[in-house]
């Protein structure tokens, strides 16, 4: 038996072959339901992923999740302080950087669950596995932008009609200026890239302290004509709405992972590695396609499969947890430099 929760060691291939549950299965859930709830910390929107989830999770094992919802860097703060104080709170916590960042301080448990997710969709340490993706593009306001002349390159964005006309988000993250900054970089290199945005940031680009659907709501109420960085998946779901929004692949477009932890001392160890097997799962990652989102399993097909790059239409350039939290503080510096 394995520290803080039941595995049974050894499985029989005629078990396997005659049972959809293996027994390691029967015994986590039996261990997960004496635990009787799991609290979950989730970058996810409430209505659009957490709840459905929470729900069919609960219907299915009878067990109880409580949720809090609140960004990366706020959920890491949290859990940090309540880890300092002696009381972690928390089970379960995702997000594109949560693990990683409390992985430092030693606070997330190893798990993974067992699925057919491709590897890099799972971190070669055993410590988070991959939900969703998240990729990042361009948003523009219909009545101001003319389709063909929304940007797709980055180079677009240097038109001189678009002075003051672009937006994005500020705060320290993947999906802000800095998640954009470090693509090109990447992309580009040093000397290249950094002289895109010398020329980029001559465009009066507007900072706004908001999340990822804030920013995309500012470009809907004409306030912008253009957002950058933003989550592909939005502007779909509000133009379908009725609004005046549409998005444009970049090329590449960032594209990062949300990703599922156990916390270190989760108070409910079973029910928390029952939640990610569920959120994992096939049943699980069918509710983030049919609310619009990008399931990380890609043989679960996206409700807007056109939001999924598919290295012909347009391409990602992927980065995992880890490499945003060794990369961002650098990308951050220089967003200060040009653009503060």
């Amino acid at each position: 038996m394995l520290k803080g929760y039941v595995r049974a060691a050894v499985v029989s291939a005629a078990l396997m072959a005659g049972s959809s549950v293996l027994a390691a299965d029967a015994a986590l859930i039996a261990a997960a339901k004496k635990e009787g709830r799991v609290t979950w910390y989730s970058t996810n929107l409430i209505n659009t992923i957490v709840r459905p989830i929470s729900e069919a999770f609960e219907k299915k094992y009878g067990v109880k999740v409580d949720y809090i919802r609140a960004n990366a860097v706020e959920l890491s703060l949290r859990v940090s302080k309540e880890a300092k104080a002696g009381k972690v709170m928390a089970d379960v916590v995702d997000g594109s950087s949560t693990a990683v960042n409390l992985r430092q301080e030693n606070l997330i448990a190893k798990y993974q669950p067992d699925n057919s997710l491709p590897k890099q969709f799972r971190d070669p340490n055993g410590y988070w596995t991959a939900v969703s993706l998240f990729v990042l593009s361009f948003a523009y306001n219909t009545n101001m932008v003319k389709k063909e002349e929304a940007p797709r390159k980055w180079e677009d964005l240097l038109n001189p009609k678009w002075k003051g006309q672009i937006v994005w988000n500020i705060t320290p993250s993947s999906s802000a200026a800095q998640g954009f900054i470090g693509t090109v970089l990447t992309e580009w290199g040093e000397e290249k890239g950094m002289a895109y945005l010398r020329e980029l940031a001559k465009q009066n680009v507007a900072p706004i302290h908001a999340a990822g659907r804030q920013v995309v709501d500012r470009v809907i109420a004409g306030e912008y004509a253009i957002a950058v960085n933003i989550f592909n998946n939005h502007p779909i779901v509000s133009a379908e709405q009725g609004a005046p929004v549409e998005w444009s692949p970049s090329e590449p477009a960032t594209t990062v992972f949300s990703v599922a932890a156990v916390l270190e001392n989760a108070p409910h160890p079973n029910a928390a590695r029952l939640l990610i097997d569920f959120i994992s799962s096939p049943e699980g990652q069918q509710i983030y396609a049919d609310a619009g989102e990008l399931p990380a399993d890609p043989n679960i097909v996206p409700k807007y499969p056109q939001l999924r790059p598919d290295g012909k239409t347009y391409r990602a350039a992927y980065f995992t947890p880890e490499e945003l939290a060794d990369k961002l503080p650098a990308w951050s510096k220089v967003y200060d430099s040009l653009f503060r």
